[in-house]
C-alpha cells in the first residue's frame, strides 16, 4: 500500500505534484495499475494525496507526457496498453537465421511491425574509460565504432553503440557504413571470432545530453546503461557494446539455470 505523500515527504525536496507522480508511476509499471485500465478519478487521488486540483493535474500531466497515460478529450485517463517493455538480452546474441532480421529487432517487433534500426555513423575512434578497459586498450587506444538508433513505431527506443577492435574490424563489413544483416553475432563467426560468452553491467544513470535528445525523454527520468562485453576465443574481447534506454519504459530480464 502507497503511503499518502503528505505524509511520506520527510527529506523529499521534489514539488508535491512530482512525488504524486512518482508514487502512480511505480504502481503503474508494478502493475497495480492494470495496463488499459483508468487512472483513479481526479477527486480520488485528491482525497488520496490531499492536494489540490491543480496539483493533481500537474501530476497527471507528468505521466502523459512520459508515455504512461493516456488522456483523450471527454474520457477517464487510461493506462498505456503496454506499460513497459520486457527486455531478454541473452537473445540479442544468437546469430539469426539466413534472410531473417536481428532477433533484437525481431523481438521489438512483436506486435509491432514498425520496429527498425537506423545507423547513425560508422567511424575509428579513440576509446577511453570504461570501453577501453572493457576492450583491454590502453586510454585512448583506436576501435572502430558502430552507432545506431533503434526506433519502435517511429518513437526511439535504444541508443547503441558498438566497438570492436582495429585487427578485427578493418577491411570488413564492421567498418563500413551499411546496416550488416542478422547483426554481428552472424558476421563475427564468418570473421573467424564467433562469440564464447558475454557479460552485461547494468546501471540507471541520468541522461546525458545527447542521449536525452536522441531518446526524447520527457523529463529527468534515469536511462538503463547496459556495458556488454563480448569474449572470443582465448577470453579475449571481441565486442563491446553500450545500449541505453529509457528507465521508465524498459526492464530486462535474465534467466539463469543453477549449474548440476
Amino acid at each position: 500500500m502507497t503511503v499518502p505523500s503528505h505524509e511520506a515527504d520527510g527529506g523529499d525536496p521534489r514539488p508535491l505534484h512530482a512525488r504524486i507522480a512518482a508514487d502512480l508511476r511505480e504502481e503503474i509499471m508494478n502493475g497495480d495499475l492494470a495496463a488499459g485500465g483508468n487512472l483513479p478519478s481526479t477527486a480520488q487521488l485528491k482525497t488520496r494525496f490531499d492536494a489540490s486540483n491543480a496539483t493533481i493535474q500537474k501530476a497527471v500531466h507528468l505521466l502523459k507526457a512520459e508515455g504512461l497515460a493516456v488522456g483523450r478529450a471527454g474520457a477517464a485517463v487510461t493506462v498505456r496498453e503496454n506499460r513497459q517493455r520486457t527486455v531478454h538480452p541473452e537473445r540479442s546474441l544468437s546469430p539469426a537465421p539466413a534472410g531473417a532480421a536481428h532477433p533484437w529487432l525481431a523481438e521489438m517487433a512483436e506486435g509491432h511491425p514498425a520496429a527498425r534500426s537506423t545507423l547513425l555513423s560508422v567511424a575509428e575512434v579513440r576509446v577511453t574509460g570504461d570501453v577501453s578497459t572493457a576492450l583491454r586498450l590502453p586510454e585512448g587506444g583506436p576501435a572502430v565504432c558502430r552507432r545506431q538508433l533503434i526506433s519502435i513505431d517511429g518513437e526511439p527506443a535504444e541508443l547503441v553503440s558498438s566497438y570492436y577492435p582495429v585487427d578485427i574490424a578493418r577491411g570488413t563489413a564492421l567498418a563500413e557504413p551499411r546496416r550488416i544483416r542478422g547483426g554481428t553475432p552472424t558476421l563475427l563467426p564468418e570473421l573467424g571470432h564467433p562469440p564464447r560468452r558475454s557479460v552485461d553491467r547494468v546501471s540507471a544513470r541520468i541522461a546525458t545530453q545527447e542521449q536525452y535528445a536522441a531518446l526524447r525523454l520527457p523529463g529527468d527520468l534515469p536511462v538503463l546503461r547496459t556495458l556488454r562485453t563480448v569474449y572470443g576465443d582465448g577470453d579475449r574481447p571481441i565486442e563491446v557494446t553500450v545500449m541505453v534506454k529509457a528507465g521508465h519504459l524498459y526492464e530486462l530480464s535474465y534467466e539463469f539455470t543453477p549449474d548440476a
